[in-house]
C-alpha cells in the first residue's frame, strides 16, 4: 500500500513529529510511506501536524481511501490503527 506523507510547516511544533513519524514506519513497515507529491496517486494519506491549527494542506494530493491526520503526539495509536485498517481493505479484508 502506498501512503503519502505531509507534514505541516512546523511554525508552533508541540513534540518531535519526524520521532513520531519514524515510529510510525517502524510500527508499520509493511506500509510504502512517501513524502507526498502532486501528480502521484496515494493509497492514504498520512497529514502529520505539530499542533492543533491543522494548517497542513493536502487538497492537491490525489488519494483513494483513508486520510488520516495527527496533530497530537498521543494520537499515534489511533492514527496507527487506521492505518492498517486501510492497508486490510486494500489487501481484500485479509
Amino acid at each position: 500500500m502506498k501512503c503519502g506523507v505531509r507534514f505541516c510547516g512546523g511554525c508552533n511544533p508541540r513534540y518531535d513529529r519526524g520521532a513520531l513519524y519514524r515510529r510510525i514506519k517502524e510500527d508499520l513497515a509493511d506500509i510504502d510511506f512517501q513524502y507526498a507529491q502532486e501528480g502521484e496517486v496515494y493509497d492514504c494519506l498520512l497529514v502529520i501536524g505539530g499542533c492543533g491549527g491543522h494548517c497542513a494542506s493536502y487538497s492537491q494530493f490525489h488519494v483513494k481511501g483513508e486520510i488520516v491526520d495527527i496533530w497530537d503526539e498521543n494520537q499515534i495509536n489511533a492514527a496507527e490503527e487506521k492505518l492498517r485498517a486501510a492497508m486490510s481493505v486494500k489487501n481484500g479484508g485479509i
